[in-house]
């Protein structure tokens, strides 16, 4: 069973800074690009950012460009997302998964989605 565990989220005020991080076991974690994804009420779930398995490139949606940073662990199979100048439109869940995101059954291991970190920026 592949498990996403996320945590770091919380209550923070516009322009403020907030550090993310997933642990994830039962799959080589190394060898698979991941990626932070985020689902606020009502909207569908997005991608925000991407980092390939060598964490060579990264990728990030235009809307966070410039404010977030992905990054990943390798050897510990964790993957983080440094947050900072917060806006109140960041506020949603936060997930990690692979890229694309899998949930299901792939290569003999079970894939599904983590119970995701609350982010919410207000004033």
């Amino acid at each position: 069973q592949v498990q996403f565990v996320e945590s770091g989220g919380g209550v923070v005020q516009p322009g403020g800074s907030l550090r993310l991080s997933c642990a994830a076991s039962g799959f080589t974690f190394s060898t698979y690009p991941m990626a932070w994804y985020r689902q606020a009420p009502g909207k569908e779930r997005e991608l925000v950012a991407g980092i390939t398995s060598s964490t060579i490139g990264t990728k990030y949606a235009e809307s966070v460009k410039g404010r977030f940073t992905i990054s990943r662990d390798n050897a510990k199979k964790t993957l983080s997302l440094q947050m900072n100048s917060l806006k109140p439109e960041d506020t949603a869940v936060y997930y990690c998964n692979t890229d694309p995101p899998r949930s299901g059954s792939y290569d003999f291991r079970t894939y599904a989605w983590g119970q995701g970190t609350q982010v919410t920026v207000t004033s």
